[in-house]
């Protein structure tokens, strides 16, 4: 608590506004991100963690080096290692969220649209579908609450659009909005705009799916050569050949061999979960 309360005396509004200007785009991040907070907060609290995640190392190595009898300068290394460390991995959170809403939204844009034209097709007005929209279920609807949030306040609904285009996380969501935008001033009917952007969307989707089932083929190859074939058959190709030369195989061994086979599996279950499309159908 003391060290919070020193760090809370020193002044870091100068040194965090510095460093805001390093990340141009944090503003943007921000927003889309659903932070409320200015670029200068937030890189003042990263910078406070930053801080407290060094010191306390510093601290750690001050008695390390103290015991082992080694030179003090290991003591500034591990603060500054240790700050620099902290402060860019927590400075990527807004990053990190922002990519998490960008897969949500686009794993759920096609039914968002979908519902935007049924909407339409009703007969309701573009204004009335987009607070249906935002009432409905889905991360998307957060989305909508956005732009009829900026129509609550006085924002035209051209520029509410344009600013959501703007910020959107989401390509393929910009698509459909923009499609939205560009019908409305031009003054031509919505719902073919609509309609057309969807037909776009859902032929990105079959396509990728379609790129995903290649993909899991090759993949699915070196799982069974790598993961399968070769740790069984080398595995047992080796106790052969041990009981042969009297090559001592203990249970050490076993469980390393064991331990490899795991991180093995670990890998091919990553890959496969990464080249998974982002597509809900």
């Amino acid at each position: 608590m003391r060290f919070r309360e020193l760090l809370d005396k020193i002044s870091l509004t100068s040194i965090s506004k510095r460093v805001a200007h390093i990340y141009p785009n944090l503003r943007k991040e921000l927003w889309i991100a659903q932070i409320n907070r200015s670029p200068e907060d937030y890189v003042k609290e990263k910078l406070k963690n930053g801080l407290i995640a060094g010191g306390t190392m510093a601290v750690l190595t001050f008695f390390l080096v103290d015991k082992m009898e080694k030179s003090y300068t290991w003591i500034l290394v591990a603060f500054l290692a240790f700050f620099f460390i902290v402060f860019s991995t927590m400075m990527k959170s807004a990053r990190s969220k922002v990519n998490r809403r960008q897969k949500d939204i686009d794993r759920e844009v096609l039914f968002a649209g979908r519902f935007l034209l049924v909407k339409l097709n009703s007969g309701k007005p573009l204004i009335n579908a987009l607070m249906d929209a935002s009432k409905s279920y889905g991360v998307a609807n957060e989305y909508f609450k956005s732009i009829i949030h900026e129509i609550d306040i006085g924002t035209p609904l051209e520029d509410s659009l344009d600013k959501a285009i703007k910020y959107c996380p989401s390509n393929r969501m910009r698509k459909i909005l923009f499609q939205i935008t560009n019908a409305l001033k031009i003054g031509i009917d919505v719902t073919q705009s609509l309609e057309a952007a969807l037909d776009q969307v859902a032929e990105e989707q079959l396509i990728e799916i379609q790129r995903y089932g290649k993909k899991l083929n090759s993949v699915t190859m070196f799982y069974m050569l790598g993961a399968v074939v070769m740790p069984s058959l080398g595995l047992t190709m080796f106790v052969v050949v041990a009981s042969m030369i009297n090559i001592e195989a203990n249970m050490t061994l076993f469980i390393v061999l064991t331990f490899f086979l795991v991180i093995l599996e670990f890998i091919f279950m990553t890959v496969f979960r990464s080249i998974r499309p982002n597509v809900n159908i």
